[in-house]
């Protein structure tokens, strides 16, 4: 399985500087215990995935050891990833 990930530095506009997130965008979830997988594979504070259930975004979180309910630097990227990366609008 192949899929396209980015790696945002949220609060900063210089490389390697920030505070970094992966953040995948999906057509469909994965499973979580394949979401988890990934994001201990990735080994960062969190890794972010999202996916576009008709006009809304949903989004879940992932430390290396757990999903999380809340994260807000991975939730800052995932919006950078969304808008600059991938086009969208809303």
């Amino acid at each position: 399985m192949s899929l396209e990930f980015h790696q945002i530095d949220a609060f900063t506009q210089q490389p390697f500087a920030g505070n970094p997130a992966i953040v995948y965008r999906l057509d469909s979830w994965l499973d979580e215990a394949r979401m988890q997988a990934i994001a201990a594979e990735h080994n960062l504070a969190e890794t972010a995935f999202v996916v576009k259930e008709g006009a809304r975004w949903h989004i879940r979180w992932f430390t290396p050891t757990r999903e999380v309910p809340l994260c807000g630097h991975a939730t800052l990227a995932t919006a950078f990833a969304l808008f600059t990366v991938h086009g969208e609008t809303a």
